[in-house]
């Protein structure tokens, strides 16, 4: 591969999924951001948001993505939130190419409603939680270079073939060997 392949989304569209497919399909190593904030900091991400606070944490998070960026060509998996920071978009912009997994509201509430690991979704409303996030991130997300479907019935094999063509098409030479 001739650059990165950084896959953004909302929380439970499978970046982790489709990432850990498209690696051993292509490869080439797997990061998953939010593992990396973990290790390094030895606590979970709800107890990084308890303790310090979103904003502590979107600071490591553009730290992490900044050093997994700049170890070499892979595949990434991002937060959802790691896209909506213009510094995070230009790095990823100046080091590999971003495809979003475009999911639903309906299959992300389907995915993400059982799992009490996603600290933005400790409200009153969870699925209310989720659907503003998704209407205010949209837009953002749709900055990307490109841009998968990532539906309920799919397999993970079939989302990953529709991303290695989408990435294909976008420009043949991402995926040729150096």
């Amino acid at each position: 591969m001739r650059q990165n392949i950084v896959l953004i989304g909302m929380m439970g569209a499978g970046k982790t999924a489709i990432g850990g497919e498209l690696s051993r399909r292509l490869g080439r190593p797997f990061s998953d951001t939010d593992v990396e904030i973990e290790r390094a900091a030895a606590m979970t991400i709800p107890e990084i948001f308890a303790r310090d606070g979103e904003e502590f944490f979107r600071a490591r998070e553009s730290e992490v993505l900044g050093r997994v960026l700049a170890s070499g060509r892979g595949i990434v998996s991002t937060g959802g939130g790691a896209w909506l920071r213009p510094e995070n978009r230009a790095r990823i912009g100046a080091h590999g190419v971003s495809v979003w997994l475009d999911c639903d509201l309906e299959t992300l509430w389907h995915r993400v409603r059982q799992r009490p690991t996603r600290p933005l979704l400790q409200t009153a409303d969870p699925r209310g939680t989720l659907e503003r996030l998704l209407n205010e991130r949209r837009p953002v997300y749709a900055l990307a270079d490109i841009r998968v479907a990532a539906r309920r019935g799919d397999s993970i094999e079939e989302t990953a073939n529709r991303a290695i063509e989408a990435i294909h098409s976008h420009d043949p030479a991402i995926l040729e060997t150096i």
